[in-house]
């Protein structure tokens, strides 16, 4: 499996979209994402370079798997 690295907020918010997740707001540089069945919003800062541990942290907030993040990133 590949490495988690730095990513665009662009990207990051493309694939929680395909993974079911709604831009529920945009609050100054950060953008808010629900789903039904989660528990908590997905904030992504809105970085050139997103860090590896935010996408972590997103990542376990949604109950994805890093796999299931690579598949829905390269699709």
């Amino acid at each position: 499996m590949p490495r988690l690295t730095p990513a665009p907020y662009r990207n990051l918010v493309r694939v929680f979209l395909k993974a079911g997740f709604t831009v529920s707001r945009q609050e100054g540089s950060h953008v808010v994402m629900n789903r039904p069945g989660t528990e908590r919003p997905i904030v992504i800062p809105k970085y050139d370079e997103v860090g590896v541990p935010i996408i972590k942290n997103c990542l376990k907030t949604a109950g994805m798997e890093r796999d299931e993040y690579f598949r829905l990133l390269k699709s």
